[in-house]
């Protein structure tokens, strides 16, 4: 007995002297460093990789201290000053602030805003700012809702706003100093109505000077310190639903340097991304400007909605990347019943399956980025394949947001039991990668308002037609799946015409069902289409691995330990 307990602590050891972690998340992740070398431009990734490389580096070294202590030292209200004059501030840890500052310099926002660089790289601007993101948010899901939120008011700004605006706000948002930078938020949701935006009571009333006074109690405001804010309003009480909203700008101070009034009546006690301040508030003559025509408010809100959308998908997909890793390289170190944990053939099982699921997710999210793209920059020579983007965007949105939000909680609830107990314990960041990523499939519409928007989508534009023509190109990329491919689009394209004549009930039902084995098949084609030699390692099982959810096949494979390395696709 002896003899068995000091060879356990040996081990035990050797184990923790040989454990190493990534010093570099850019530099660890092959699925990221390949994609971008084949999908963006040589100048864009000769500009982006030395920030990558940053960024990758602070995600990997400093931001998980940063982060844990934002997230257990959360923000603070501040009702009243000494003199009990009501002044509203949000107090934050100073972690807070760093990490702002890292968001900062990794150019998230900078490579898209700023004119020169924007010119530069105006057909991949999204896909190289989402890059940053996705490094930046395997580290910090909180904040990342604030810098969400930041480049949606951005684009709302850019489309909608007047020119002397743009120029005044904008290089507040791709500047690269803290103390000038402004952050954006959208008040949206109301206690009347939540996801029934139509419902929504706040109004708006007209002043000599052409400013409105906001009056009324919004719900759930996130980031409810941004100098920048987006909020729909009524300006007309007899025209109900969304048709009857408009939209203004809120500035956190007004032209005199006054404060605008924003009375805040708590921060909420959120589950997770606490580092971040939600908040309940009453506006009570709170100055703003019409954007845009009167009632066509919430139109110009879809904008920064889908955007933020995306922002969910790469939170989800960078959160679940995370997890996954933790769960990986403890694996490769933690010895059990005699051997390295990862040579159990339950262990290598798990991480086929949810290691699949994260490479397929990716390129299922990065194409609704390059979708983005080329709606918004494609090339006018080629008008038609930029309306198919912008049509197939349009379903392919709120797709890898449902798909990527809930794959999201399973990949990181099942990388959290792969580690065991120390996977539970609050020292390290696979519990607050579980509380952050919780949030993410109710976030921007939850999953049934995704299935809604999705037949809307398919109804009212033409991107399932797009999305089965791509899903065609697929053939003859391995033959192997040629014959399922084939009957599968039979299957999709005959339910189709069933669905199209369904009464609405029976319709939302079997819509969450035919959704679902859309987006695997849509999955599975991606996979085909962007397979070569350098990535087949992680490619193969992923594809594999789809196969055998659209065939529902129980003929199981014991996989190889450098088989699941190479889905991995991690490097220390």
């Amino acid at each position: 007995m002896e003899n068995t307990k000091k060879k356990q602590s040996v081990e035990n050891q050797v184990v923790e002297k040989e454990y190493r972690t990534s010093q570099n998340f850019y530099k660890s992740d092959l699925i990221i460093q390949d994609y971008l070398k084949r999908k963006v431009s040589i100048k864009g990734l000769d500009y982006m990789t030395s920030k990558l490389n940053k960024t990758g580096e602070d995600a990997a070294q400093k931001m998980d201290v940063l982060s844990l202590d934002a997230d257990k030292n959360g923000p603070q209200l501040i009702k009243r000053n000494f003199f009990g004059e009501n002044i509203d501030e949000v107090k934050f840890h100073p972690s807070y602030q760093e990490l702002m500052e890292i968001a900062i310099d990794s150019e998230m926002f900078r490579v898209k805003w700023e004119p020169n660089l924007r010119e530069m790289f105006k057909q991949e601007r999204h896909s190289l700012g989402f890059a940053s993101g996705y490094l930046y948010a395997m580290s910090e899901l909180g904040q990342y809702c604030p810098l969400c939120m930041t480049d949606g008011v951005a684009r709302l700004i850019d489309l909608h706003c007047s020119e002397e605006d743009k120029k005044r706000l904008l290089p507040h948002i791709y500047t690269t100093e803290l103390e000038e930078f402004f952050t954006g938020a959208m008040f949206l949701t109301e206690k009347s109505g939540g996801s029934d935006v139509g419902r929504n009571l706040v109004k708006a009333e007209k002043q000599e000077d052409e400013t409105y006074l906001l009056s009324g109690e919004k719900w759930f405001c996130s980031n409810v310190n941004a100098e920048l804010i987006f909020a729909l309003a009524r300006t007309d009480e007899s025209k109900e639903g969304t048709r009857g909203l408009s939209i203004f700008l809120i500035e956190k101070h007004l032209p005199d340097g006054s404060k605008n009034k924003l009375p805040i009546v708590r921060l909420k006690d959120k589950l997770g991304v606490r580092s971040m301040a939600s908040a309940e508030c009453v506006l009570d003559g709170t100055v703003g400007k019409l954007i845009g025509d009167e009632f066509n408010g919430f139109k110009i809100m879809t904008d920064m909605i889908n955007l933020s959308r995306l922002y969910n998908s790469i939170a989800a997909l960078s959160g679940a990347r995370r997890a996954l890793v933790e769960a990986y390289n403890f694996n490769l170190y933690r010895r059990s019943f005699g051997k390295t944990a990862i040579e159990h053939t339950l262990i290598k099982e798990k991480l086929f399956e949810i290691g699949s699921l994260n490479v397929a997710n990716f390129y299922l999210t990065w194409r609704a980025i390059e979708a983005l793209d080329k709606a918004d920059n494609g090339d006018e020579s080629a008008s038609r394949q930029t309306e198919n983007e912008k049509h197939l965007g349009r379903l392919l949105t709120p797709m890898v947001k449902k798909w990527s939000a809930e794959k999201a909680v399973y990949i990181t609830r099942e990388s959290m039991e792969l580690m065991g107990g120390i996977g539970y314990i609050e020292d390290g960041v696979v519990p607050k990668i579980m509380r952050d990523v919780m949030v993410l499939p109710i976030w921007e519409g939850a999953g049934n308002i995704m299935t809604l928007d999705m037949l809307r989508a398919s109804f009212k534009a033409e991107g399932l037609k797009v999305m089965m023509q791509e899903i065609q190109k697929a053939l003859g990329k391995n033959k192997a799946y040629d014959d399922l491919i084939l009957e599968h689009l039979k299957v999709l394209e005959s339910k189709t015409k069933t669905l199209f004549k369904m009464e609405q009930e029976e319709l939302e039902l079997h819509a969450k069902y035919f959704f679902e084995k859309l987006t695997t098949l849509y999955q599975l084609s991606l996979i085909l289409k962007n397979t070569d030699e350098r990535n087949k390692a992680w490619m193969g099982p992923t594809a594999e691995f789809l196969k055998s959810k659209l065939e529902k096949d129980e003929n199981l494979k014991v996989r190889t330990v450098e088989d699941i390395k190479g889905l991995m696709a991690w490097e220390i």
